[in-house]
């Protein structure tokens, strides 16, 4: 019997984001369940052990598991269900992951750049984004890939990029900090993942919205620096 898939969701989590996006790219249907971290239920709470979302929760018949970590959430999908988005060989399939850890990197650096409580701290956060993604184009250019990270084919690095890229479509609206001037690689990737159907549907219309009110509420250097104008979705800046 097929497995009912029930993803556990925050509207802003960009973790949950990359798991929809690979269950979307594999055509697995599942439901989005969304709970208020803020207020977790006691269910929520008896099944996350770390508090965290997404969670998996992957029913036959009568009998549930739920899985937690977005990174394993991903592996169990390459496991169990069809249309493969890492690459065969082994050798491949390790550097993938590891540019998947370094997509976890730039999003805590993400975190730390809106959270940066003053003008100092938020240059010094902003020069080490760009540096990151400097590493990023320098990989880029070296695997000559387009318009994906492994070329042609669409792949697990390109499912966990699309919402780090998300970022800066509301990053845009704020200033232009620069942090991915000079990537011309980068910023074509940006643009290509921003029309994929699976990166587009992977969070609700009311996005930009949600995103813009929570960094408003930071209290940060960048709170200071938001206009206070409604948000819509912006058209991705060109290289």
């Amino acid at each position: 019997m097929t497995a009912r898939l029930s993803l556990v969701s925050h509207h802003l989590c960009p973790y949950v984001q990359r798991a929809a996006i690979a269950l979307a790219e594999k055509g697995v249907a599942f439901e989005r369940v969304y709970v208020d971290l803020s207020n977790k239920p006691d269910w929520f709470k008896a099944v996350s052990p770390l508090g965290k979302v997404p969670l998996l929760r992957v029913r036959h018949g009568r009998s549930e598991e739920v899985i937690f970590e977005s990174a394993v959430i991903l592996e169990f999908l390459e496991e169990t269900e069809a249309n493969p988005l890492h690459p065969a060989a082994s050798l491949a399939r390790a550097r993938h992951r590891a540019w998947i850890e370094f997509g976890s990197a730039i999003l805590n650096a993400i975190g730390r750049f809106y959270s940066a409580a003053d003008e100092a701290a938020f240059r010094h956060e902003s020069k080490g984004l760009s540096e990151m993604f400097a590493r990023l184009e320098a990989e880029l250019s070296a695997r000559q890939s387009t318009p994906w990270f492994a070329g042609e084919r669409f792949s697990l690095v390109d499912a966990v990029y699309g919402p780090v890229f998300r970022y800066f479509d509301t990053f845009d609206r704020i200033g232009d900090f620069g942090i991915l001037d000079g990537k011309p690689l980068v910023q074509a990737w940006r643009r290509a993942l921003s029309r994929r159907q699976s990166v587009k549907e992977a969070v609700g219309a009311d996005y930009p919205r949600r995103l813009h009110a929570f960094l408003q509420a930071k209290g940060s250097y960048l709170s200071g620096i938001i206009p206070r104008q409604a948000t819509e979705t912006p058209q991705v800046r060109s290289a």
